[in-house]
């Protein structure tokens, strides 16, 4: 499955990682599916790894800690004490 065809882009006609934005909403709405090639993609695109870490520290997202115990496995710098913005204090 690509993430081209990510049910999480449902508001989107296209796939585009260069926006933050899409970035934010698969580590969102994404499944585990859409996780695993995102992290296949961070693997050799170290700015989109650092794109990602942004976002998980600025944005709530589901999971952010496991993100960031995936990103620094791949190398990138990460303050794994840092607080977190809380995706569970969101409302509807």
């Amino acid at each position: 499955m690509s993430l081209e065809s990510s049910r999480a882009q449902w508001n989107r006609t296209h796939l585009d990682l260069q926006s933050d934005e899409i970035l934010a909403q698969l580590l969102d709405r994404g499944d585990m599916a859409d996780w695993r090639e995102l992290y296949r993609l961070a693997k050799i695109d170290v700015p989109l790894r650092g794109r990602i870490a942004r976002i998980v520290r600025t944005v709530p997202v589901p999971l952010p800690h496991f993100w960031l115990a995936a990103l620094a496995g791949l190398g990138e710098p990460v303050d794994l004490e840092a607080a977190l913005p809380s995706y569970a204090e969101q409302g509807p």
